[in-house]
């Protein structure tokens, strides 16, 4: 205890020298939360604290991994909490003095939510309800919401636009997550709290959970065995490169504009499963198994970002079309 308390000190003091903002990512140790701090560190006027409760949703191996590089960093804390617990984030936020948030912790992925629809509830309303409480009391005035494209539901219009209703959640993650957009909301009117909700469509790259479809489809292709189609594989999704992510959520942080905003951050190019399945074969060299499944309850049709407002507000521009991407990733995937 002496000893954390002497780093905390220590860090404290360095923030002061070189001027330092302190900024707080919940789900710092994930796959998105992990690219995020390395940006944030890189820049070295950060100190950056992260919150993870490292649950056993998919190996927490792989997510201590992930933070592992940052640890000897004099401008990196983690802290082992979970956002439902109240009280230990409250201990977390008296001892620091935090400018941002970014929100990025939850329970994910629309198939696990309809099997465990009050443990989504529990984390990602609760939870972000817990940090809103906690900007609110400690005067913290930018708070960055990790919101989802699956609050459109199966929406009819395409592209998706900011301005479509999103009253229509198609799945217990889904409404999670609309629900905390609107928390957002309440808490930036009530209290002068600047909260952008970021909606990611369909994110992938290295260091991506074993649970989404390009990472698990690459190991099963790769040892021989069957992937699972859901239909007939002309769903469609915007597949976004983690890289491109990061480019907006880094200038959601520092986004100066109205108090309440939501930006799509998305490829805008929509890609139909079985051409990714094709790219995927192609960059492993293996041909794929297909075990075709019916529709699961809970999927959308396609999936496709107008990106414009972000273009416009966050000057948000995205380099990596799919082709390229999927080339990347598998070339980290390789590596593993």
């Amino acid at each position: 205890m002496l000893n954390f308390a002497k780093r905390i000190f220590g860090v404290l003091v360095l923030q002061i020298v070189k001027n330092q903002k302190n900024i707080l990512v919940t789900g710092g140790a994930g796959f998105i939360g992990s690219h995020l701090v390395e940006k944030l560190l890189s820049e070295k006027s950060w100190c950056v604290s992260v919150i993870d409760d490292f649950n056993d949703f998919y190996a927490p191996a792989l997510k201590r991994a992930n933070v592992a590089p940052f640890l000897p960093d004099e401008n990196f804390r983690l802290f082992e909490a979970d956002i439902f617990d109240a009280e230990s984030l409250r201990g977390i936020f008296a001892a620091n003095n935090f400018d941002v948030i970014v929100h990025l912790a939850a329970r994910a992925g629309v198939r696990p939510s309809l099997e465990q629809p009050k443990l989504y509830a529990e984390t990602n309303i609760n939870g972000t309800l817990n940090l809103l409480d906690l900007a609110k009391d400690f005067g913290v005035k930018q708070f960055v919401f990790g919101s989802s494209s699956s609050v459109y539901g199966n929406n009819e219009k395409v592209p998706f636009s900011e301005d479509d209703q999103i009253f229509n959640p198609i799945s217990p993650y889904a409404a999670t997550k609309a629900a905390g957009e609107f928390l957002c909301h309440t808490y930036s009117h009530l209290y002068a709290i600047r909260a952008v909700c970021l909606r990611f469509f369909t994110v992938y790259g290295a260091r991506q959970r074993p649970d989404l479809a390009i990472r698990k489809f690459s190991q099963l292709i790769s040892e021989g065995k069957p992937i699972q189609v859901f239909g007939d594989g002309t769903t469609r999704r915007d597949y976004t490169f983690v890289d491109d992510i990061i480019q907006g959520v880094r200038a959601a942080i520092d986004y100066d504009g109205s108090m309440f905003e939501v930006f799509n951050l998305g490829e805008s190019d929509t890609v139909e499963l079985n051409y990714l399945i094709e790219l995927l074969e192609k960059n492993l060299d293996k041909r794929a198994i297909i075990d075709r499944r019916e529709l699961q309850p809970g999927d959308v049709a396609q999936t496709f970002a107008d990106i414009s407002k972000a273009r416009e507000y966050l000057n948000y521009n995205p380099q990596t079309k799919i082709e390229k991407g999927i080339e990347k990733f598998t070339d980290w995937f390789r590596e593993q």
